[in-house]
């Protein structure tokens, strides 16, 4: 599924994640794997899709930023910004749940930024 022009398109393992200041139990991030394809993008919890729509990327004052409208799924309707980082086979994102840019890879208490880093996964 990786496009070799988009190296941030494959399927990508949560390693770990924080919203709020609080880690996520590992029980999240072992069953959590995210999909990113040429516009459309794709969160699995334990084999089934939890979470589903367009993805488009774009420009922040802080990088690379992904924009996500879910389609399906908790977040249905809601528009998602996130910032990110990839380096090889890491990814980082720190999504802004309420629909701001994130200024920052941190997820503090009070703020509603979810931090995830995923591992690059062969599908």
């Amino acid at each position: 599924m990786s496009n070799p022009d988009e190296p941030i398109h494959g399927v990508w393992q949560l390693l770990r994640a924080e919203f709020e200041g609080e880690q996520a139990p590992e029980l999240v991030t072992t069953k959590t794997t995210l999909e990113i394809t040429a516009g459309t993008y794709s969160v699995w919890f334990d084999g089934q899709v939890s979470d589903r729509g367009s993805f488009a990327k774009a420009e922040s004052e802080v990088g690379g930023m992904i924009v996500l409208e879910s389609t399906e799924g908790p977040n249905a309707g809601r528009t998602i910004r996130a910032i990110y980082q990839q380096k090889g086979d890491r990814l980082r994102v720190c999504y802004g749940l309420d629909g701001s840019v994130p200024t920052a890879f941190k997820a503090v208490s009070g703020a509603p930024h979810y931090l995830a880093t995923y591992r690059r996964t062969p599908r």
